[in-house]
């Protein structure tokens, strides 16, 4: 069932005929992908590699895992290649607000190594094995933590760009457990992801069980489908920001000029969305929340020539005589090629 499953997902990708990575930690959910893979090579006319991004961060066994790797490649007869990176390493220096988690800094590192081993193999896009859990503990956290409605899109099936496909995103775990054990596939346990100690992994063993169990016995399925529902939307509302954000922000040396005319006129969500992109254009977006969203949005709609407000980030928006500006934007040269107010 499982390889059926995978078959189609990868027939909605438009996968065939393809170079594919298989990006595989060691765990069981990227073993067995990268064994139903090899299953549906000939049929699906598909060229596989395996990829192993090697974290350290857990010593000898990160080692062993690397070399777990390396012998699931040689049993199935596929190429495969390592890369180390240190997570560590990105979250030395800078402010502590500022520094990524080392969950963030991992996640980073291991994307853009991937993407190297993909050049390098020829691989024209890389396989992961998020599934269906994954989607579910992405969104409830989000939720739990008080995402906007982009962020109960949670993981796409399919990266804007393209390259990273998820064609496991909605099997549940446990039926690639059934299928990694019906077919002998070795594997290896991280330990650290039995730790109390990391939100998700609380999630996993004590919420979602009960969820499904006192409510909903296919949660997953539920909660899979909002995700693919907001994030139709979220692509349709995209564009309406991209338009505007085309017509009223505007790159002048170190600042940002925003043309705030009509912005009254804005549906609400496409002016917070539109703000979003400004500060993010900034520098400031990560350090903004919905507070410096609606400060911002009061300020575009009434302020007084020569006024400002100070946002997160060292980032000021003033208003001008001919219209508003943003900045100084972090990392852009000293001075103030505009002239101050």
């Amino acid at each position: 069932m499982l390889v059926r499953q995978v078959a189609s997902a990868l027939d909605r990708l438009g996968v065939r005929e393809r170079s594919l990575l298989v990006a595989v930690s060691g765990g069981v959910d990227s073993c067995a992908l990268a064994h139903c893979l090899q299953s549906l090579a000939q049929e699906l006319c598909l060229k596989l590699s395996i990829g192993h991004v090697n974290h350290g961060l857990r010593g000898a066994e990160s080692e062993a895992d690397e070399a777990a790797v390396r012998e699931l490649a040689a049993s199935l007869g596929l190429p495969v290649a390592a890369a180390r990176v240190e997570p560590r390493a990105l979250r030395r220096g800078g402010s502590s607000r500022q520094r990524p988690t080392l969950q963030e800094a991992a996640r980073r590192l291991r994307y853009a190594a991937l993407r190297e081993l993909a050049d390098a193999a020829g691989a024209t896009a890389i396989a992961t094995a998020h599934t269906a859990d994954d989607q579910a503990e992405t969104v409830l956290l989000r939720l739990l933590r008080g995402s906007g409605p982009d962020g109960l899109a949670g993981i796409p099936e399919r990266s804007p760009d393209g390259r990273i496909l998820r064609p496991l995103l909605g099997t549940p775990r446990a039926e690639v457990l059934r299928y990694a054990r019906h077919h002998r596939i070795p594997w290896r346990e991280d330990a650290s992801n039995r730790c109390l100690d990391y939100a998700r992994n609380r999630l996993r063993e004590r919420w979602l069980p009960g969820l499904a169990r006192d409510f909903n016995p296919r949660l997953l399925r539920a909660i899979g489908g909002l995700a693919e529902a907001q994030r139709r939307d979220s692509e349709w509302i995209a564009a309406q920001v991209e338009s505007e954000e085309a017509r009223r922000l505007r790159d002048e040396g170190a600042w940002l000029r925003i043309e705030a005319c009509g912005w009254q006129a804005l549906a609400p969500a496409l002016a917070r969305r539109l703000a979003r992109r400004a500060l993010d254009r900034c520098g400031a977006g990560r350090d903004a929340s919905r507070v410096h969203l609606e400060r911002m949005l009061g300020f575009l709609a009434s302020a007084r020539a020569g006024s400002h407000i100070e946002l997160p980030g060292g980032v000021q928006l003033r208003c001008e005589r001919d219209g508003y500006r943003m900045g100084p934007r972090r990392g852009a040269p000293a001075g103030d090629p505009g002239g101050a107010c």
